[in-house]
This record gives structure tokens, sequence and C-alpha cells, in this order.
């Protein structure tokens, strides 16, 4: 008995207390566009389990998912009238920047994590772009707010204070809807969990958004095989005039 009590003693003084790890998963880990695709929702469940198996996991608990798409380069140009013309005047590029970006939480951001913990991985769309502008000037955060918006009213970029629901004291849930253009390509979704507004655990889950039939055929032959691409396209052209043809002839 006393060597068992001496085992368990040594054990709690070797892992830290609070010691907590990450299970989590994606209720979809492919979507696929079709010709009928207007968008889909996918689900994200996890729960934080203590890393010693003799002591339960020790909350409250926070949690802030990061779901980021393909990164793309972008331009964001400011246009101005001149004398009745309109041109291009000031424009700034952001290279790798997400195509798709939502940040999913169980709370108010600045409530629930350390300004250090949001600074360090970026979390909100703002420092997203400033790192894709690799400038931090006033014309960079101002593009860059324009560039969010936009992508906010698409339904591209995502910020949901209220978006994470725990069904338990470990145990949370999330949903996240992908628009009808969603970007197609490799996603990743980030989770940190967080105690005290400092972060105790995280991981990470991929998913793909990824064309089927006839329009991922179209996909790859525009960018592996530009010739067949091509003749794809004049014979869908001569077949649809030709249609039309007989349509009205009638």
């Amino acid at each position: 008995m006393r060597r068992l009590l001496l085992a368990l003693a040594l054990i709690l003084t070797v892992a830290p207390a609070g010691a907590e790890r990450l299970v989590s998963t994606v209720s979809t880990p492919t979507v696929q566009i079709t010709s009928s695709f207007d968008g889909t929702v996918l689900s994200l469940f996890g729960n934080v389990e203590s890393s010693v198996p003799a002591i339960p996991a020790d909350g409250p608990f926070n949690v802030i998912i990061v779901i980021t798409g393909p990164l793309q380069d972008r331009v964001a140009r400011l246009k101005t009238n001149a004398y009745g013309i309109w041109t291009n005047t000031e424009q700034v590029s952001f290279r790798q920047f997400p195509s798709f970006y939502a940040v999913i939480a169980s709370g108010k951001l600045g409530d629930i994590a350390d300004e250090s913990v949001l600074a360090a991985d970026a979390i909100r769309p703002e420092d997203q772009a400033l790192i894709a502008a690799k400038s931090i000037d006033f014309k960079a955060q101002r593009f860059g707010s324009e560039l969010i918006r936009l992508m906010t009213e698409q339904g591209h970029f995502v910020v949901r204070e209220d978006g994470v629901r725990f069904l338990s004291n470990t145990a949370y849930v999330a949903q996240v809807t992908l628009p009808s253009d969603v970007a197609n390509g490799p996603f990743l979704a980030h989770t940190i969990v967080l105690k005290n507004r400092q972060m105790v655990a995280e991981g990470s889950q991929g998913f793909a958004v990824r064309k089927t039939g006839f329009e991922n055929f179209v996909f790859v032959a525009s960018r592996q095989q530009p010739l067949l691409y091509g003749i794809v396209c004049v014979l869908l052209a001569l077949g649809t005039g030709w249609l039309a043809g007989v349509v009205f002839k009638r």
C-alpha cells in the first residue's frame, strides 16, 4: 500500500498541475463540389482531457477555432475619379492571403484570451492582412481593413465569438459555413484551448474541398492540359450555338 501511495505521489509531482490535451475532429474530411453545390456546414467536435489518466481535466475552459483556406495572392486597389476618368491610383499586394478565414470562439476574444496569445497566433483577421502585406504602416492597415470587409460581405471571412458551445465541462461543438464559391484545396482547422486566458492545449485537423465530376475535369484540364481544355471549350461553344440555332429556327 505504501508503494502504491508513493508511486501516485511521484506521478502527481512529475506531471504538471492541470496538464491538458485536446482530442478533436471534423465532421467531413472531404467536401465535394458538384454542379449543384450551394455551400455546406461543417461541424467541429472536441474534448479536453487530462494528460494524466488518474487526474480529470479541471476547467473551466474556453476554445478558439481558426479555419484557414488555401492561400492566394491578392491586390487591393484604390480607384479615384480624375476629370471623369476612373483610374487606379494606389494599391497594396497581399501575398499568401487566406481565401477563407473563420475565427469561432466560446466568448469575446479579448475576454477569454490574453493579448499575447492572440498576437502570437495572429488570430484576428487584421493581423492576417498585415502579415500578408508584410507591412504595418497606415496604408497596409487601411487597404487590409477594406479587403477584409469585402471578403466578410462575401462570406469568406467570418468572426463568431459565440460559435463554440460546450456540451459539458470539457466537450464542445462548433459549426462553420462554407460559401458556394469556396476555394478548392486544403483547409486547416487549428483549435486552441484556454484556461485563465492562457493556452493550455492545442491541435489541428485538416480537411479538403475538391471539385468532382465534370467540374473537376474542367478545373484540372485548364491547368494541366490547356490544349484539351481549349478543344473542349470550342466543342461546347459549337454545340451551344447549334442548339440555339435549332431552337430559334423552330
